[in-house]
Formats: C-alpha cells, structure tokens, sequence
C-alpha cells in the first residue's frame, strides 16, 4: 500500500516538474547497480561453501 502512495506522489511530482523523472531513474539505476554488487560480492563469499554450476557460470570472474 505504501508502495502505491510512493508511485502516486511520484507521478504527481513528475507531472509538476517533468525534469525529476531523469533523477528518479537514475536513483533506481543506481541503486539496482549497488543491489547487484552486494549480491555478486555476498555469492564470492558463499560460494566457498556451497557448489552451484549455474551461478559460477554466470559471475564467472
């Protein structure tokens, strides 16, 4: 529910000041690029313990 109210007052203020829909993407992109590094970071660390083909194949480093 809070989610949707965010999304509403978003689309106002986009509405209002057409310039703030480039910030609000890049925060998302930003924040998705540090999501996805902390998880590619956490699976380095785990990936000592545990066996997975699937995930080496895809961050192979």
């Amino acid at each position: 529910m809070i989610a949707g109210v965010v999304f509403i007052v978003a689309g106002i203020l986009i509405a209002l000041y057409p310039p703030l829909l480039s910030i609000i993407i890049a925060t998302v992109l930003i924040f998705i690029g540090i999501i996805l590094l902390a998880v590619g970071r956490y699976y380095k660390r785990v990936s000592k313990h545990f066996e997975n083909p699937y995930m080496d194949f895809f961050l192979r480093s």
